[in-house]
């Protein structure tokens, strides 16, 4: 039995999941109670992204044996990008309990901490893993990112250097290299493109490999090459995702049917407080340069991009669905108690919010629920970016994201999730008028001193010249824009993705068909 155990990890960890999987079913029909094979189909599960399968199988491994340190951080992992933030609570409690100093365990930990959005945390877990296995690329790699995400890019470079001579090939790590630096030179691009053109790679390395290559292509202006790039690059990462486009139309159909200007003003007081600012919008709109100015000032702190407000209802309407965002969660949100509602995102955020008296939540997505947090915190700050919609889309097409947005990675799919986020954003502009704040990406980029005394002025703080100097800030940043807003404000990304018209008429074409305007910059 032992001799087909090990035999099921040597499949999997060379990527043979059908025959680990049979392995798994001759150990479990021998022996149901084989702690071990439970385990191995957990990690087979994630290996095909069977996220409940994989929960069921880590839960399995757990009431067999409750001090299994390894499974319960897998657990937690998987409950957090599950968006169950309490189940996570509890198995990240079990998983440092029962850590035992194993490398893996304490990298699990690590990056859990990092999605909960403590970086500093996630550093020293992820470090205590890397300094028990100095050479194991995956540890490494999750330390790089979690410097770059920190601002520390010299020593992230140091670490993705130490990763390819370990491992020349590593995807992953050629691709932070890439976003680290603008590329003056093509001795990277050379490589990369020869791993591009390698066979049988495997879809999610094709992605890292192209989405590098094109930005890099892009640094030195190679336009059309840059394109081809990040075309197959969204073409690869597309084949690894599921994307339920009815279910996203019947979910903003549900927000446009429930959340009326009625059903708000019908709505008893909420939670009593101006602590959050509320960043939303799309992704690569500009969301983060805005909340570096405002994070700038001495009265606001940067919580980054949480999830708490999400989760939050969540716990308060008991959602077991599977899918983060439906129109079952909407609805049942509706008749969730709003000062109950701000209570517990108040409470979850409690660690993340910093000592200032304010603090800001950049989580683009948070526009769907500007209605909700209008009932939760009523006197919370929203602000929204406006980008032209062609860079937008583009902008996030360009992207490699991590779980997130799996809309971006074709050009119709694109354009028509942002169509369905422009008119859903004017409906609450007609229905919630003066709520939230409206500002664009591109007069702010132009002319940063007006906007950002706009900004400050919005919030009702005093004006502070720091506010001008956001790029020197020192405090983490776990989004794509993470090297980027550490320069000082620029135009060069505006009507970027005129130099690419050709290639994005499909993009343009669909986001006219949805009848929104393109040529406004």
């Amino acid at each position: 039995m032992q001799d087909t155990l090990k035999e099921g990890f040597a499949l999997l960890a060379r990527g043979k999941v059908n025959e680990a999987s049979a392995c798994c079913k001759r150990l479990l029909g021998a022996k149901p109670d084989l702690v071990e094979a439970h385990f191995l189909v957990g990690l087979i599960a994630l290996e095909m992204k069977q996220t409940w399968t994989a929960v069921r199988a880590f839960g399995s491994v757990t009431k067999l044996r409750p001090d299994h340190g390894a499974a319960w951080a897998n657990l937690a992992r998987l409950f957090m990008s599950a968006g169950q933030p309490g189940r996570a609570d509890f198995a990240l409690v079990e998983a440092v309990k029962h850590c035992d100093d194993n490398p893996v365990v304490l990298d699990l930990i690590g990056t859990v901490h990092g999605q909960l959005g403590d970086q500093e945390e996630a550093s020293a877990w992820i470090g205590k893993a890397v300094q028990k296995d100095p050479e194991h690329v995956p540890f490494l790699v999750n330390l790089a990112t979690n410097h770059m995400f920190l601002g520390k890019l010299d020593e992230a470079e140091v670490l993705l250097r130490q990763v390819l001579k370990l491992h020349p090939d590593n995807a992953n790590a050629h691709w932070i290299l890439s976003n680290l630096r603008k590329a003056e030179t093509r001795d990277h691009v050379d490589v990369l493109k020869n791993l591009v053109q390698k066979e049988n790679l495997h879809p999610q390395a094709l992605a890292f490999v192209s989405y590098g290559l094109g930005k890099e292509l892009e640094d030195l202006e190679e336009w059309d090459e840059a394109f081809d790039a990040f075309a197959r690059g969204a073409s690869a990462r597309r084949t690894t995702l599921e994307f339920d486009e009815d279910a996203e139309i019947e979910m903003f159909d549900a927000l446009e049917a429930t959340y009326t200007t009625e059903w708000l003003s019908e709505q008893p007081a909420g939670f009593d407080t101006e602590s959050p600012i509320f960043i939303v919008g799309q992704p690569r709109t500009g969301t983060t340069l805005v909340e570096r100015i405002i994070t700038s000032h001495s009265q606001v702190h940067s919580a980054g991009e949480l999830q708490q407000f999400a989760w939050s209802l969540r716990r308060l309407t008991d959602y077991q669905g599977q899918k983060r965002f439906s129109a079952k969660l909407v609805e049942e949100g509706a008749i969730v108690d709003g000062a109950n509602l701000g209570k517990a995102y108040m409470v979850t955020t409690e660690k993340l919010r910093g000592d200032t008296a304010r603090f800001v939540d950049k989580l683009p997505s948070n526009f769907l629920y500007i209605p909700l947090i209008l009932k939760a915190l009523p006197n919370a700050k929203i602000i929204h970016l406006q980008r032209n919609p062609m860079d937008a889309c583009f902008s996030s097409f360009k992207q490699l994201f991590a779980d997130a947005y799996p809309h971006s990675y074709d050009q119709a799919e694109m354009a028509r999730h942002h169509a369905r986020y422009v008119h859903l954003m004017a409906i609450w502009r007609e229905r919630f008028p003066g709520r939230f704040f409206d500002i664009s990406y591109e007069d702010t980029a132009r002319d940063l001193e007006p906007n950002a005394r706009a900004l400050i002025n919005y919030l009702e703080l005093p004006w502070e010249d720091a506010c001008l100097e956001f790029y020197k800030q020192n405090a983490a940043v776990t989004t794509a824009s993470a090297v980027q807003v550490r320069q000082p404000a620029h135009t060069r990304s505006i009507g970027r993705w005129r130099r690419y018209e050709t290639q994005l008429a499909v993009m343009r074409a669909t986001l006219e068909q949805q009848h929104v305007t393109v040529d406004v910059d």
